[in-house]
């Protein structure tokens, strides 16, 4: 009888060849191998990567005596600051599930999420502090608030409220903290709007970070003893994983409190920036302040742009300041990016604009992420590499969400057929690079921010004077693209574009209000559904002013609108 020489019961996994994998381990290393390179920059606060764990380890043994047990969701509402960063080790080390809350949001979706994800403890910066507890005062069981008093930026906490500084000299460095023996848990969870207004909760486990940091080491290229400036907000998909990324690389975190063009390029040099991350906007802020000081980094600096693709003019004008532009593509539900246009060296022989285009495309996956590609709608069939059958973005791989927090159904029809589905629309070229045509669910990425369209309409539709509302996307030279509303008012009705504006802002935070509102009939098919298609296509013929201009009756008729 033949036996297999594989089910050796010796070739088991024990402690001496099997380690779950999680990126707090990057941390120790970090500490050990780069105990005096610097970690953080913020203002006049520099941190090693030993006095960063030793940080670290007193923050994790604060969170385990304050009750915080394994599951436990921490959650934080804080800029791109020194304590960001160390809870990306601390409340994993408590063995605790991080939730970073968007500080865009309003009180009422803040709420919602702390709720949702059964937030224990919530740690505030003091700049946040108002819209904190208005957020807090609607939830029944509100978590534990702790406010960190930024005096360096002018913002302090009052006396009823536990500092953060204080709450953070309550733990022991020298602390046992939990280990990880499962690497599918939970590490963090993050809240993405997707196709409506209400948020749903990303799940990511320790492996999928791990990877995921790694992947990008791999794929972007990031050495060791990078400089890397916070241009993205460390609560948007844990910063694309960059915090464990630098961890690994014995990097320096250059802070960085809010995006502003002559600070970031004040940084670029002083701190000798190596790398930064962010949408069209942070760039084309980089790329005024250089031109306007007419410098040119030396050395090079590399960069990742996300949101709408890139135009040829702002990449040919990030090169000319020094600038290297890597266009990548992800979702929340990646961990960030998970597809880069990965450069060949072809390329640089082709002219500026025929260089652009190859690199504004969505790309091809990462290196550690099993698979990208385009299928057709509702099947899993690939569509053919001609530029122009257009289907499905998916994705499958250790860089893909554990699942939808609560929502089994979501999680399920997410990954349908094996593959997770992006509902962004897209072709696959002949060299068999991805790019992108349309969004299917309909979101406008302004600023590197996901509006929800039918989110912006709901809004709309609450006015008594509104009968119907459509709203897509508006190309913009600023964010990339922003909302724009068409309205249809209810007979008799007269309110202004100002008013409507207005209107929104009160219920909605402020970068999800419609840049303009265009007061016109809404194209609508036979069975009244409203032609979304028609509305993109002035916009792309810049027709929406001639739509604002004329009479109603006049402007519909001329652009063949019922």
């Amino acid at each position: 009888m033949q036996t297999n020489q594989w089910n050796d019961p010796g070739l088991r996994p024990r402690a001496a060849n099997f380690d779950a994998l999680t990126p707090v381990t990057f941390l120790d290393r970090a500490a050990k191998v780069f105990p005096d390179r610097i970690a953080i920059v913020y203002g006049n606060h520099r941190e090693s990567w030993s006095e960063h764990a030793t940080t670290c380890r007193r923050f994790a043994s604060a969170l385990m005596r304050a009750g915080i047990k394994r599951g436990d969701v921490v959650a934080l509402l804080m800029t791109n600051t020194p304590p960001m960063l160390a809870a990306h080790f601390a409340v994993p080390m408590a063995g605790a599930v991080l939730n970073t809350v968007n500080t865009r949001l309003d009180a009422e979706t803040i709420s919602y999420i702390l709720e949702h994800c059964e937030a224990r403890l919530l740690i505030v910066d003091a700049e946040f502090l108002e819209l904190a507890q208005t957020a807090l005062a609607q939830i029944r069981k509100p978590p534990r608030l702790i406010a960190f008093a930024d005096l360096q930026a002018g913002f302090a906490a009052p006396r009823d409220v536990e500092i953060y500084e204080s709450f953070l000299a309550s733990g022991d460095a020298n602390a046992p903290t939990c280990k990880v023996d499962d690497e599918w848990t939970p590490i963090a969870v993050n809240y993405t709007s997707g196709t409506t207004g209400r948020p749903k909760g990303v799940v990511y486990s320790h492996r999928g970070a791990y990877l995921s940091a790694v992947s990008s080491i791999v794929s972007w290229g990031v050495p060791k003893g990078a400089s890397y400036l916070w241009t993205l907000p460390l609560f948007h998909c844990n910063g694309w994983c960059m915090p464990w990324i630098l961890a690994l690389q014995g990097g320096k975190n250059v802070c960085l409190r809010r995006v502003d063009g002559e600070t970031i390029v004040q940084l670029i040099t002083d701190e000798r920036v190596t790398h930064y991350c962010g949408a069209p906007i942070v760039h084309a802020l980089i790329r005024d302040r250089a031109q306007h000081q007419d410098l040119v980094f030396d050395p090079s600096v590399s960069a990742l742009i996300g949101g709408a693709p890139p135009p040829a003019s702002l990449i040919a004008a990030m090169d000319s300041i020094g600038v290297r532009l890597t266009h990548i593509y992800g979702l929340t539900e990646t961990y960030g990016p998970a597809a880069i246009c990965e450069q060949q060296p072809a390329w640089d022989r082709l002219s500026d604009a025929e260089r652009a285009d190859r690199n504004a495309r969505q790309g091809v996956n990462y290196a550690l992420q099993a698979g990208m590609t385009v299928m057709a709608s509702n099947s899993t069939a690939e569509v053919k590499a001609d530029g122009s059958e257009i289907g499905e973005i998916v994705f499958r791989g250790n860089m893909t969400m554990m699942g939808y927090l609560k929502d089994s159904e979501a999680t399920d029809r997410a990954f349908d057929g094996g593959w997770f589905r992006s509902g962004d629309l897209a072709v696959l070229e002949s060299d068999g690079y991805v790019r992108i045509k349309d969004r299917s669910k309909d979101i406008i990425i302004s600023g590197g921010e996901n509006i929800s369209s039918v989110e912006v309409e709901d809004i709309l539709y609450r006015h008594e004077a509104v009968a119907a509302a459509a709203v897509v996307a508006m190309p913009d030279e600023k964010w990339g693209e922003v909302p724009v509303a068409f309205v249809e008012l209810r007979d008799e009705r007269d309110i202004s574009e100002d008013a409507l504006i207005a209107h929104c802002r009160e219920h909605l935070a402020h970068f999800k209000c419609p840049k303009r509102i265009v007061l016109h009939p809404i194209p609508k098919t036979a069975t009244g559904k409203i032609q979304k298609n028609v509305l993109r296509e002035a916009i792309r013929r810049n027709e929406v002013s001639a739509l604002d201009s004329a009479p109603a009756k006049e402007r519909a008729r001329a652009r063949g609108i019922p």
